[in-house]
């Protein structure tokens, strides 16, 4: 019997040994979801329920306008703060967003992230009436728009169907976030060969620590702080990468995102510790792992 059908169960101390990227054990990952939620639709969260204990509908205003905050104001908070501080950042972009915020795309661009293909709008690919349709048409978009066609994906609110995978491998997708259970990558098993798994977080993102868990304003900062605590024992043997998850009408908050400054403070201070995207950890790991990708596709 196997937990899953896809990446075989491994105990993360039984891994063999690996040498980070320029030999640090730190990776960290700094990913923006960037999503499109149409005005006319269900808004897919809200940070304030309907009055009277009505049920939300469209136009769904303050929830509407919770998210185009960070559209307008929070990106260029982000986007001026890692200009400061030089670094690399994902975009896990809805192909939409450059139709309907094309100044913001323009900036994305500009400031040289990643495009991470993260569906067309913000809708799981489980209410997709053709998923595959969905896939094709969020990377063809974002090639255009991007001059490259996306190696990586996280589907929105990490939606799958039992063919996701498949799908995403036969577009040519070589990484895939969906599967948040390592702290490293793993490889996993398609119909069309060996898809890599790469990390991705519940533990720091911005969506469960503030809006759900409501978690104080420097909450994101003192999550950091106790993950390093742990790490630092085990990047004596092992590297780890620490993503941080996150979205402009939440982190880019004033009194979040001052909290959020200081824990990339704290991160560059180290000695040991390197910034890459999407694929530049996937990149890494297909190197530092060559023989994992034949094998998953070996076991049974």
């Amino acid at each position: 019997m196997q937990s899953n059908p896809r990446i075989p169960f491994q105990l993360s101390s039984d891994r063999a040994p690996l040498i980070g990227p320029e030999g640090k054990p730190l990776i960290v990952h700094i990913v923006m979801n960037i999503e499109y939620w149409p005005i006319e639709r269900p808004m897919p969260r809200g940070i304030i329920p309907a009055p009277h204990g009505a049920t939300p509908a469209p136009p769904d205003v303050p929830n509407f306008s919770w998210v185009e905050y960070g559209m307008r104001c929070g990106m260029p908070r982000i986007l001026d703060m890692f200009e400061r501080k030089g670094l690399p950042c994902s975009a896990f972009l809805n192909a939409q967003v450059a139709d309907v915020y094309p100044t913001l795309m323009d900036a994305v661009s500009d400031a040289g992230w990643e495009l991470v293909g993260h569906g067309f709008f913000q809708q799981s690919l489980k209410q997709a009436e053709d998923e595959a349709d969905v896939i094709r048409r969020c990377l063809d978009r974002l090639e255009k728009v991007g001059g490259a066609r996306p190696r990586a994906w996280l589907g929105p609110g990490l939606g799958e169907t039992e063919l996701t995978p498949d799908f995403l491998k036969a577009e040519g997708v070589e990484f895939l976030h969906d599967w948040a259970l390592d702290d490293l990558p793993t490889w996993m098993k398609t119909k069309h060969g060996p898809l890599m798994a790469l990390p991705y977080t519940f533990e720091l993102n911005d969506v469960p620590i503030y809006a759900i868990q409501n978690g104080s304003s420097d909450e994101y900062l003192k999550r950091v702080e106790a993950t390093l605590a742990v790490f630092e024992r085990e990047l004596k043997n092992q590297p780890r990468v620490m993503t941080l998850a996150l979205h402009p009408h939440i982190i880019g908050v004033p009194h979040v995102a001052h909290y959020f400054e200081a824990a990339l403070d704290l991160l560059q201070a180290r000695d040991d510790t390197v910034f890459l995207t999407s694929s530049g950890i996937g990149d890494w790991y297909a190197t530092a792992d060559p023989d994992g990708a034949v094998k998953v596709m070996g076991d049974t």
